[in-house]
């Protein structure tokens, strides 16, 4: 005869099967939740390149636009206008040339219709973070607290006399880190602002035929 297995015996199986079978199934679930968290990473991060990239491709309808024949004016002035300032310190042994003219440049060339690069603003600009880094050397000397305390005081007084021109704030900080006198005021800054300017109105107004300045004062 043929031996069945007993009861205990199918139990042993039964409970041995269903093991095995809720094994395999966690192991589908962890798969299956491993799979959905790669997946929400995935479209969490192509989500956010999206963004980026949004982000960085729309960018260009904010910043100014050029023309070619623009860009050439912007360059041959800036050209121009610097080099007249360093042969007139050459020639007349002053210093009509410091470094926030560079930024000066930018302003009176490149968008000369600005607000902040109307003579007003080159000139009182200027002239105010030399007299504020002026006096900040002769009062507390040197040290980067008095560079910090000399920018943002010439940026809280041209913003009170409507004067305000970001070269000035440059012409406090390198004031203070060179241990400008009360020379400095007068050369290079106040002179250099007036080369400056009269080089712009005689450029935009011959060369380019543009009208400069917008407003004097």
């Amino acid at each position: 005869m043929r031996n069945f297995p007993t009861r205990s015996r199918l139990g042993f199986i039964n409970a041995l099967q269903g093991r095995q079978s809720s094994r395999r199934n966690r192991r589908s679930g962890d798969r299956f939740r491993e799979i959905n968290r790669f997946r929400e990473i995935r479209i969490s991060l192509s989500s956010q390149f999206a963004i980026l990239g949004t982000k960085l491709g729309g960018s260009s309808r904010y910043q100014p636009q050029f023309s070619y024949q623009q860009t050439l004016f912007s360059w041959l002035g800036s050209f121009l206008g610097i080099a007249v300032l360093a042969y007139l310190t050459i020639q007349t042994n002053y210093p009509l040339i410091a470094a926030p003219f560079g930024a000066t440049a930018v302003l009176v060339y490149a968008v000369p219709e600005s607000p902040l690069a109307q003579p007003r603003n080159v000139i009182c600009g200027n002239l105010i973070g030399a007299i504020v880094c002026v006096t900040c050397v002769a009062l507390f000397g040197s040290q980067p607290w008095v560079m910090a305390l000399a920018v943002a005081t010439a940026i809280k007084l041209m913003q009170l006399t409507r004067s305000l021109h970001p070269p000035g704030g440059a012409v406090a900080l390198v004031g203070v880190m060179s241990h400008a006198d009360w020379h400095f005021i007068l050369t290079p800054v106040l002179l250099g602002s007036l080369v400056m300017i009269v080089c712009t109105i005689a450029y935009n107004n011959l060369i380019c035929r543009k009208p400069y300045p917008k407003h004097w004062f």
